[in-house]
C-alpha cells in the first residue's frame, strides 16, 4: 500500500518546490498512485480549508508565503531611497511580507503605485522578507475610489464620496471582499468601462460603518493615501530609545526656559526665554527637541518618517511622523524633565535688529508648560497660581522682547494676513459639538515672531558654513493672480495700486483699507488665494510672503522631516556628532525637497477635506434653515458662498440663482443674467436657504433667497414681444462679452 505523507511533509515539500505545485506534482513526488489519490485530495483540502495552503487555479501555495512570480505595487520610496513593493493578493494571517523593489539599469522606470509582474527572491536576515525583479510592467497607477458599497443580485456598485465625482463603480460578485450594504470601501478599477458606462473595480479594504464615531478622519486618511500603522521594526526602535546624556552637550538647564502651547497640545517640541539686557535690548533663546539624537539616518525610524514626511492634524486625532514613544515623551518638552535640545541664542538690539546669533546642542529643564491662554492672561495682569512666581524673569522678558521684535516686523511689512482659524468642538462619540473661531492672542503672535526669527538664524547659519540644507521658498504670485485679485478689491471697494515690483507693502495697504469692513475676511481669503504655494527646495528663492531673503525650517522636527534635515545639517556644519547630514542624505536633498513638500500638500488636503466633512455633519440638521453669508467664488457652474456663522463654504449651482440664463465673465469673475442683466461677483452679501448638507462628501448646496439685501429680480417672460432698453443694454454687454473671450483664446 502507498504510505500518504503527512501534512508536515506535504507543507514542507510546498515550501521546497515553488515552482511545481499541483496536485499532480505532489503526487509525484510522494509516489502516489491510483486510489490513493482519493486520500491525498482530502489531505490537501484539510490544508486548504485550514488555511495552510492556497489553491490558485490548479496550484497549492504555502498561504504564508508569496509565490515565486507574482504581481506587486511598487510604493513610495523611503527615507534611504529604497524602492518596496506590496503583493495585490495575500492570504496569510500574518503582516504582509516586506519586498524589496532591486531594479536593474535596463529595467523601464517605475513610479508609486505602478504594477508589475515581478520574481521573487526569498531573503534573510534583512528587514525584508522578498526580493523582487522586475518580469514586465503591467499597469501604471491603479484608478482608486472611496465610496459606500450597496449591494444587489449582480455584486454591487460603490457611490463616491469625493465632491468631485458623481459616477458610480460597477463590483461584480467575486469582487466585493465580502463588504456589508452600506459599508464604507476602497476599491480599484479592475478594467474598463462596462454596462451602462460605469467602470469596473474590485473591493480592496472594507472600512467600516462610514456613520460610526471618528469615520470622518478615517476617510480622509485612506482616500489620500496617509500612511496611519507604524511598522514594527520602527515602533521597535522607539520604544528601545533611553533618554540622552550631558554628554557632547551644553548645560542650559539654568536658563528660563518654557513651553507655550495650546491647551490641547499633544506634544512640545519648542521651548523659549528671554534676558532684558542694559541697552534696552534682549538676548532671546529658543530650544528645539533634538529629534536627531532618537532618530538616525538610514534607520527604520528614519525610513518611516521619511516617507510620511510630516504629521497630520484632525479634530479627533493626530497621524504622526514619530511613534508616541519619541513624539509624546523622549522628544516632548515636558515641565521639570531634562530633555536634550538644539538651541540657538539671538541678541537683539533696542530697535529689535537681530544682531548676532549662537547654536547650542545642549540640555534644558522647562521651568513651565503654558497654554497660550495662561501666558496672555498673565502679562494682562491676571496671572494664575502657575505663571505668579514666573512674572519677574519669565513671562516680562519674553514680552519686553516680544515687543522689539514687533516693530522690526512693522519695518519688514511681511504680509499681514488676519485668517480666523476654526475649531471644530467634538462629543465624547465623536459628534459635532460645536463651531467656533480661535481667539487670535498676543501669546500666539509672540511664539510665532520667536519661531519665525530661529528659522532665518538657521537658515543664515548653514548658508555662512556653506552647508546644504533644505530652505523654505515662498516665491512672488503671478501677474495674472495679481489683477484677479485687483478685480476683487475694485468690486469691494478698494484699490490694489500697480507696480513695476510687488512688495507686500502694497498688499498690507489693501488689507488695512478692508481691516474692520464687511469685505475684510473677503479680501484676507483672496489675497491668500493669490499667494504661490511654499515649499522646500536645496536652494534658496527667498520667502516672500514674510519678506525674508533666507528662511528655512528648524523649529518643529517632530512633526516634520524638513526641519529634521536643518537640524542635521546644523549637527554636521558644527561638528556635534556623527547623527548628521550624511553624504547619502545629501545627494537625496531634491528628492526629499520634492517628497516633503508633496505629503504637506496631501496632509492640508486631508485636513480641509475633513473639516468640510464635519461642518456639513454639523449643518445637516438644519437645512431648510436661512442663513447670510459673502459670495468668495465665481465659476461657470455657479457660486460659492462663505457662511458667516460657521465659516463654510456653499454652492450655489447656477440653477438655484435666478430663472434666467447666466453669461459667465472670467475676468471680472462675474455672472450676469441674459434677461435682468443682474451682476453676481465676488463680495456681494447673500441670504441663502440651506438646501442639503452631505457628510460624506463635505458638499453644502444653497438656494439663494436676497443679493445686496434684494428679492433677486424676475427674468422676462418668454414669447414678450419687444426689448426693453434695459434688455437691449444688457445685450449690449453680453456682445461684448463674447468679443472678449473670443480675443482671449486667440491669445
Amino acid at each position: 500500500m502507498t504510505q500518504i505523507p503527512s501534512k508536515a511533509q506535504i507543507l514542507k515539500w510546498v515550501a521546497d518546490n515553488p515552482d511545481a505545485n499541483s496536485k499532480r506534482d505532489i503526487a509525484k513526488a510522494f509516489g502516489i498512485k491510483g486510489a490513493a489519490r482519493i486520500e491525498l485530495k482530502r489531505l490537501l483540502k484539510e490544508l486548504e480549508s485550514e488555511g495552510q495552503l492556497e489553491r490558485r487555479r490548479r496550484h497549492y501555495l504555502d498561504a504564508e508565503r508569496l509565490p515565486p512570480v507574482t504581481v506587486l505595487e511598487l510604493l513610495a520610496p523611503d527615507g534611504s531611497g529604497d524602492l518596496f513593493a506590496r503583493p495585490l493578493e495575500w492570504s496569510g494571517q500574518g503582516p504582509v511580507p516586506r519586498i524589496l523593489y532591486a531594479p536593474r539599469q535596463t529595467d523601464p522606470a517605475l513610479g508609486r503605485g505602478d504594477r508589475f509582474l515581478g520574481r521573487l527572491i526569498e531573503v534573510v536576515g534583512e528587514d525584508h522578507q522578498y526580493q523582487a525583479r522586475l518580469i514586465r510592467r503591467i499597469t501604471a497607477q491603479a484608478n482608486r475610489i472611496t465610496g459606500i458599497f450597496r449591494k444587489d443580485s449582480e455584486g454591487g456598485r460603490i457611490l463616491p464620496i469625493d465632491k468631485g465625482q458623481d459616477k458610480e463603480w460597477r463590483i461584480r460578485a467575486d469582487a466585493t471582499l465580502d463588504a456589508e450594504n452600506g459599508e464604507l470601501v476602497q476599491a480599484e478599477q479592475i478594467g474598463p468601462k462596462g454596462r451602462m458606462g460605469l467602470p469596473y473595480a474590485r473591493i480592496i479594504e472594507r472600512l467600516g460603518d462610514p456613520s460610526a464615531p471618528r469615520a470622518v478622519s478615517l476617510i480622509a486618511i485612506h482616500q489620500h493615501g496617509i500612511p496611519d500603522e507604524f511598522p514594527q521594526k520602527a515602533l521597535d526602535e522607539a520604544e528601545a530609545a533611553k533618554p540622552a546624556t550631558m554628554k557632547g552637550r551644553d548645560d542650559l538647564r539654568t536658563l528660563p526656559l518654557v513651553t507655550i502651547d495650546p491647551l490641547d497640545a499633544r506634544d512640545h517640541d519648542d521651548a523659549v526665554a528671554a534676558v532684558t539686557e542694559e541697552d534696552g535690548g534682549a538676548t532671546i533663546w529658543v530650544a528645539i527637541a533634538d529629534v536627531a539624537h532618537y532618530v538616525r539616518p538610514g534607520s527604520a525610524l528614519d525610513r518611516e518618517a521619511w516617507t510620511r514626511g510630516n504629521s497630520t492634524y484632525f479634530p479627533d486625532r493626530v497621524v504622526p511622523m514619530l511613534p508616541e514613544a519619541l513624539s509624546a515623551d523622549l522628544c516632548s518638552l515636558h515641565e521639570g524633565v531634562d530633555r536634550p535640545v538644539i538651541a540657538v541664542e539671538m541678541r537683539l538690539d533696542a530697535q529689535g535688529n537681530k544682531t548676532r546669533h549662537r547654536f547650542h546642542r545642549g540640555m534644558m529643564n522647562s521651568r513651565a508648560s503654558l497654554s497660550y491662554q495662561q501666558a496672555q492672561a498673565a502679562t494682562d495682569g491676571t496671572p494664575d497660581d502657575r505663571t505668579t512666581p514666573l512674572m519677574d524673569d519669565v513671562i516680562a522678558p519674553l514680552w519686553h522682547a516680544y515687543g522689539l521684535l514687533k516693530g522690526a516686523r512693522e519695518r519688514r511689512q511681511p504680509l499681514d494676513l488676519d485668517l480666523p482659524e476654526r475649531r471644530i468642538e467634538l462629543t465624547a462619540d465623536g459628534r459635532v459639538k460645536s463651531v467656533a473661531f480661535r481667539d487670535r492672542l498676543d501669546a500666539h503672535r509672540l511664539i510665532e515672531e520667536f519661531m519665525i526669527l530661529a528659522n532665518v538664524a538657521a537658515a543664515e547659519e548653514l548658508s555662512r558654513r556653506q552647508r546644504p540644507l533644505l530652505f523654505r521658498v515662498h516665491e512672488k504670485p503671478s501677474l495674472d493672480k495679481m489683477d484677479a485679485l485687483r478685480e476683487v478689491a475694485q468690486a469691494s471697494g478698494f484699490t490694489l495700486a500697480k507696480g513695476q515690483v510687488l512688495h507686500t507693502s502694497q498688499l498690507n495697504r489693501l488689507l488695512a483699507q478692508a481691516e474692520g469692513t464687511d469685505f475684510d475676511e473677503l479680501i484676507n481669503i483672496s489675497t491668500l488665494r493669490s499667494m504661490t504655494q511654499a515649499y522646500y527646495h536645496p536652494e534658496n528663492f527667498g520667502h516672500f510672503g514674510l519678506s525674508l531673503k533666507s528662511y528655512a525650517h528648524f523649529t518643529s522636527p517632530i512633526r516634520r522631516y524638513a526641519d529634521l534635515v536643518v537640524h542635521r545639517a546644523l549637527i554636521s556644519g558644527h561638528g556635534w556628532g556623527k547623527d548628521g547630514l550624511d553624504d547619502a542624505q545629501i545627494e537625496r536633498l531634491d528628492e526629499t525637497a520634492k517628497h516633503t513638500s508633496e505629503t504637506e500638500r496631501r496632509s492640508m488636503a486631508a485636513e480641509r477635506d475633513t473639516t468640510d466633512r464635519y461642518l456639513a455633519a454639523f449643518l445637516a440638521e438644519r437645512v431648510g434653515t436661512e442663513m447670510t453669508g459673502r459670495i468668495s467664488g465665481i465659476q461657470k457652474f455657479g457660486a460659492f458662498v462663505k457662511l458667516d456663522e460657521t465659516g463654510a463654504d456653499g454652492l450655489l449651482p447656477i440653477r438655484a440663482i435666478g430663472q434666467e440664463y447666466f453669461h459667465f465673465d472670467p475676468d471680472a469673475q462675474m455672472l450676469i443674467g441674459s434677461d435682468t442683466g443682474l451682476e453676481i461677483g465676488i463680495g456681494q452679501r447673500v441670504t441663502v436657504r440651506l438646501a442639503e448638507a452631505l457628510p460624506l462628501t463635505g458638499g453644502l448646496t444653497l438656494d439663494l433667497l436676497e443679493l445686496e439685501g434684494k428679492a433677486l429680480p424676475r427674468g422676462s417672460a418668454k414669447g414678450r414681444r419687444g426689448r426693453s432698453p434695459r434688455q437691449m443694454a444688457v445685450k449690449s454687454r453680453l456682445a461684448e462679452l463674447k468679443r472678449a473671450t473670443k480675443r482671449r483664446r486667440k491669445r
